[in-house]
């Protein structure tokens, strides 16, 4: 079934706190809601979370984008070939894009299964239905009281595998890390995030070795796309790297340096979508590359449920999860129930019911403020 029309909106619902990070300070959503509507009055839902210093787009230009492409978008698609062949054609708009694709992507996808009357696993043909999913918990960068009143909640919650964010005072770190210390917990259960902190590898090394032998693995230590400064450091401290903003492209991959130290972070709204997340992953495995599925904060659940669909596409590739927070974060959701961990960072699959016959199985909460997108 054609798409009629596209609409665009925003969801601006405020966190229950603060979440800080070396790179910004957010206290509510900010993000893309897209509703591509058919003839039949069949609406569907996407999201994206655009982030100006991860990819360089706004809530506005994402909007900006999606008016300018509606009409072709709207006139292409009918089918999952259909959708491939667009992404095809507009590589390059959509690197440039990504997360404003990805609502548009979201959305399309969204209304398609519920045309089929089948989820978005099946529509793509990646799995029967979502798979169950162990989140990480991640701990922000905040003053150390809320800092170890965070983390005690995490662990009441039976989490077992953290990321925290480091504030670049060896000090601050140190204090940070010391409870993982002191409870003896194995290297494998820690990363570091340091959301490109450091200029050159000598800095980093210097501080990563006073913080002792505690994570495996940090996230984006130096400035975006040193990627032979980061090899040295991943070297010289025996850490994996993991590539955020680093590595955008599943093109990008196969020629990442010595494979075995790196894992890509593969979140939906930065890759520009689902289909894209999936050949990233499939790229990641075929270079020996090791992925997380993570999320921009503040996602609602219509993009946890997308990262689902990447999840079932190739679990083995799949190290660790981070998102599905729903209301542990959001003041409310968008949806009219929120998918998110539970006990242990767990989310089952099975869990997640479809409620709206279809693609993210997923219906719009009837409380939930849209505030619209008209160009000016």
């Amino acid at each position: 079934m054609p798409i009629r029309h596209l609409k665009t909106f925003t969801f601006p619902v405020p966190f229950k706190r603060v979440f800080r990070h070396a790179s910004a300070s957010r206290r509510r959503a900010e993000n893309l809601i897209v509703a591509a509507h058919a003839d039949d009055g069949t609406i569907g839902y996407g999201e994206g979370c655009p982030r100006s210093y991860v990819t360089d787009e706004t809530v506005p230009s994402c909007a900006a984008f999606v008016h300018q492409h509606a009409a072709t978008f709207c006139a292409a698609i009918g089918s999952v070939d259909d959708l491939r062949a667009w992404i095809d054609a507009h590589r390059g708009a959509i690197d440039e894009n990504p997360a404003a694709f990805c609502a548009m992507e979201t959305a399309a996808l969204d209304l398609l299964g519920k045309t089929n009357g089948c989820n978005v696993e099946r529509l793509l043909g990646v799995a029967a239905g979502p798979p169950d999913v162990e989140y990480s918990a991640v701990l922000g960068d905040m003053p150390l009281p809320l800092y170890r009143w965070q983390l005690r909640g995490y662990r009441s919650r039976g989490f077992t595998d953290f990321k925290v964010k480091l504030s670049g005072s060896a000090r601050r770190d140190r204090a940070k890390l010391a409870p993982f210390v002191s409870r003896g917990s194995g290297p494998g259960t820690v990363r570091l995030d340091a959301n490109n902190l450091w200029e050159t590898p000598e800095q980093c090394a210097e501080h990563l070795e006073s913080l002792g032998s505690v994570a495996f693995a940090i996230e984006e230590p130096l400035q975006a796309g040193d990627i032979e400064g980061c090899v040295e450091v991943a070297r010289d401290c025996g850490l994996k790297i993991i590539a955020d903003e680093s590595v955008r492209f599943a093109r990008q991959l196969p020629s990442l340096p010595e494979p075995s130290r790196w894992i890509v972070n593969v979140r939906v709204s930065k890759m520009g979508g689902i289909v894209r997340s999936i050949d990233t992953v499939d790229a990641a495995a075929r270079a020996g590359v090791d992925v997380i599925v993570g999320c921009q904060v503040g996602e609602t659940s219509l993009l946890t449920r997308a990262a689902l669909a990447v999840i079932a596409s190739n679990p083995g590739a799949v190290v660790a999860a981070e998102g599905a927070f729903g209301t542990h974060l959001l003041g409310s959701d968008l949806t009219d129930r929120t998918i998110m961990w539970g006990h242990g960072g767990v989310l089952c699959g099975r869990d997640v019911s479809d409620r709206s016959g279809g693609g993210l199985g997923l219906r719009l909460d009837p409380a939930a403020v849209l505030v619209p997108l008209e160009l000016t």
